[in-house]
């Protein structure tokens, strides 16, 4: 099996259903409220291990009621907790509002995320017995920089999320093989709009990029070859958070299978589809059965 490493954020994602977002200064009654775990790193870890990897959180959650609930729902996925620190304090929240278009807006306070600056005694060895690292940015820069150099000492292939989008170091660039961004986090960090421009001028930074464009499916661009158009399977979308995590778990077992990327993308395409179809984050993540039940090549 693919072993995968995550290091990244986990969250306590609270959730509120509305028909419609309030805009500025609005109050708007909602339908529903749930707390669901999630989190960038967490969503990812678990995304992989339903897909069929074997998978390591590294990360830290509080000494809270969220915490215990964020550990228990990754190792009740397959998730290996044995790096997921405890620290006094709160674990990381993001406050999400979703709309019957299946839409949302999300606010993350990062708690117990913002201690993670740094590798644990520990840490290293486990990304360097990985086939994959998969970072976000989620938590501090330095613990990402410092994962992402680790995984290159190694030959661990490494997967970015640029999310939330922000300006990335030339030196966590360089040590990254694949970028995953969505449409709106590559022209963030192009300043351009059309996503075939965009990530031409991110292959100047790194060798890889896919980047996801929700029900348009997504497009692949590398330095040696033409581009590469996947489409995404026609579904009807109920709430679309956690979707691009789900996305990037499922790509990551499909390349630690050694599948080729066409069939990668379609694969990862399929699980993102049936994530839209239910509510929450990590709760709607398919397992690898009911990915492969509609997967079509």
């Amino acid at each position: 099996m693919t072993h995968i490493a995550v290091l990244g954020s986990t969250n306590m994602d609270l959730v509120t259903y509305v028909e419609k977002a309030p805009h500025r200064g609005e109050t708007v009654t909602g339908r529903e409220f749930r707390t669901i775990p999630g989190g960038k790193g967490a969503n990812q870890a678990i995304a992989a291990a339903r897909a069929g990897a074997t998978v390591s959180m590294i990360g830290a959650v509080g000494n809270d009621g969220f915490g215990t609930r964020l550990r228990s729902t990754l190792e009740h996925s397959g998730v290996t907790t044995d790096h997921l620190r405890t620290i006094e304090g709160p674990s990381g929240t993001a406050h999400i509002v979703v709309d019957d278009e299946g839409g949302n807006a999300i606010v993350v306070i990062p708690g117990a995320n913002g201690t993670v600056d740094h590798l644990a005694p520990g840490d290293e060895g486990l990304i360097a017995s990985a086939d994959a690292l998969l970072l976000q940015l989620e938590i501090p820069l330095a613990a990402i920089l410092a994962g992402a150099r680790t995984a290159r000492a190694h030959g661990v292939r490494t997967l970015l999320t640029p999310a939330p989008a922000q300006p990335l170091p030339p030196e966590l660039l360089d040590a990254t093989d694949l970028l995953v961004p969505n449409e709106h986090e590559a022209a963030t960090l192009t300043g351009r709009s059309d996503p075939f421009a965009a990530g031409a001028a991110l292959l100047d930074r790194v060798p890889r990029v896919v980047i996801t464009l929700g029900a348009a499916g997504s497009v692949y661009l590398t330095r040696d070859a033409e581009p590469l158009a996947v489409p995404a399977p026609h579904v009807t979308a109920v709430d679309s958070t956690g979707a691009g995590d789900t996305y990037v778990g499922a790509l990551a077992v499909a390349l630690g299978e050694e599948r080729p990327i066409r069939e990668a993308m379609t694969w990862a395409a399929t699980a993102a589809a049936l994530s839209v179809q239910r509510e929450g984050a990590s709760a709607s993540m398919p397992y690898r059965s009911e990915i492969e039940a509609r997967y079509t090549s």
